[in-house]
């Protein structure tokens, strides 16, 4: 097992070394959508960003059980303890039932989240699915004095659980200052003091989804299911729990209190947040128009961008950047990365058709892999280890150009470490030529010797020979390009 994993831990502010609480074996839970509509872009690169954290850590040779809710009920309007219930509002709008929503747009989410290749989590539970278990974990709450109930309601007593235990510890915000940015309540809510938050509302008639409990007919607050669903199955205490950047207050500060107030131990040893997603330099909303959905990129029709990406391209653009960074879309970015995995999966295809020398391997393969997995091992750096593969990519067409050198062992390691990083880690998708694999070893043998003897045509300045040979394999959809290392090509 490796032992030189260092991540931020955002609970501390700092990096530290990656240590499981059980050896070999990782639990990590990340909040899951909202079912109310399409899963926007920001939501994707949230999930992708832990489907890379997925993938290393299994690739490390970890046992992970990674849990991602399902959240179906609960989520109120604005993410408060009033208003109406997201999924509602949509089925009232609709004139259809909740769990209709539920089924469209958890569909949707889990299909777009295919095409842009993350593994399934190993358990999706939903809210509705667990709630005798959140009435039971409130009933423990009350039980140890740090909840209240009033008209049918429940609430989480934050300035009583402060008295004995820190609230804000994540988001780095104290008591004093929540309580001096926080207006008088004014009558309008049943809460002793406004930091309070519910646990369990009580339903009003017009409510639609609606369940029995020991103090009223209602619903589970928001942030309870998380708290219930990652205890369930990951245990009081675990690993890794993650989320959006803005999920860190006040959806994740109440997590921690829920979990402390029974347990009285912090619930979770490390704390990820990936970062935000902005759309040509502003916030995405769909008030302003500056928004698109994953399929509308995929297709192109939309009014933002000229023409389509493809999801693995887009899955690489949000891979070129570290997770914890903001992250500009833009067309502009968007075309360079597109060239940029082009450039990728040439080199991959390359790879395949190389043929090793008998002499030894110019190309620090040892050195090469280290920078590798040291790009990895801090804190997931996935532009860093984009970058090193270039690299690997400079050395295999200069192989295919005949520039330079590699023998057996190391052109079988290479491939080996290259389908690991760039299929298995990053979890990216190589689109194949439709050539049968033998045919396709031959024709660029055949490619490599016309570049080859192109590239003798240049130096002799026989530029009838050199033209010659680049416009007839233009016409065979073979695209010649000219470097400093010399000739390479590209099947169209």
């Amino acid at each position: 097992m490796n032992s030189s994993l260092v991540v931020y831990n955002s609970l501390k502010g700092d990096k530290e070394v990656f240590k499981s609480i059980l050896p070999n074996n990782v639990g990590m839970y990340v909040c899951g959508p909202t079912v109310y509509s399409n899963v926007h872009l920001g939501n994707c690169r949230t999930f992708i960003s832990f489907d890379l954290i997925f993938r290393y850590l299994l690739h490390l040779g970890y046992k992970v059980r990674y849990v991602r809710n399902i959240t179906d009920a609960g989520h109120l309007e604005n993410d408060a303890d009033d208003g109406e219930d997201r999924i509602s509002k949509k089925a009232r709008l609709e004139s259809i039932e909740p769990m209709e929503v539920v089924q469209r747009y958890t569909l949707d989410f889990r299909n777009t989240m295919s095409k842009f290749n993350t593994l399934p989590p190993s358990i999706e539970p939903t809210a509705t699915g667990h709630i005798v278990e959140q009435i039971e974990l409130i009933k423990k709450i009350i039980k140890q004095g740090y909840a209240y109930e009033i008209n049918g309601s429940v609430y989480f007593d934050v300035l009583k659980f402060n008295e004995k235990i820190p609230y804000g510890k994540l988001s780095g915000r104290n008591i004093e200052e929540l309580i001096h940015n926080t207006r008088s309540l004014g009558g309008q809510s049943d809460k002793i003091n406004p930091q309070d938050f519910a646990l369990w509302k009580k339903a009003e008639p017009e409510h639609i989804m609606r369940w029995p409990s020991p103090w009223s007919d209602g619903f589970p607050g928001w942030h309870l299911e998380c708290t219930a669903m990652s205890q369930k199955y990951l245990g009081s205490q675990f690993d890794i729990h993650g989320g959006g950047m803005d999920l860190k207050f006040p959806h994740h500060e109440c997590e921690i209190a829920q979990a402390e107030s029974i347990h009285k131990k912090s619930p979770v040893n490390y704390w990820f947040h990936a970062n935000m997603l902005t759309l040509n330099g502003k916030k995405m909303a769909k008030s302003t128009g500056n928004s698109i959905l994953p399929d509308q990129m995929f297709s192109g029709e939309n009014k933002i961008f000229k023409k389509s990406f493809s999801p693995m391209v887009v899955r690489f653009f949000m891979l070129q950047a570290h997770y914890r960074s903001i992250l500009d879309i833009s067309e502009i970015a968007l075309e360079a990365s597109k060239k940029g995995f082009d450039k990728l999966i040439d080199g991959m295809q390359t790879l395949e058709t190389l043929v090793p020398s008998s002499v030894t391997s110019k190309f620090d393969l040892i050195a090469w892999k280290e920078k590798c997995y040291s790009a990895m091992n801090d804190d997931f750096n996935s532009p860093l280890l984009i970058a090193h593969l270039f690299d690997a990519i400079k050395h295999i067409n200069a192989v295919a150009n005949n520039k330079q050198e590699i023998n057996s062992k190391d052109l079988k390691e290479l491939k080996q470490i290259m389908h690991d990083l760039f299929n298995d880690v990053l979890g990216l998708k190589s689109v194949k030529k439709n050539l049968n694999t033998s045919v396709n070893i031959e024709l660029h043998g055949i490619l490599n010797l016309l570049s080859e003897i192109r590239d003798k045509a240049r130096n002799s300045k026989d530029f009838e020979t050199s033209d010659l040979i680049r416009d007839s394999l233009s016409k065979l959809n073979i695209q010649i390009n000219d470097t400093r290392e010399g000739s390479s090509f590209k099947i169209k």
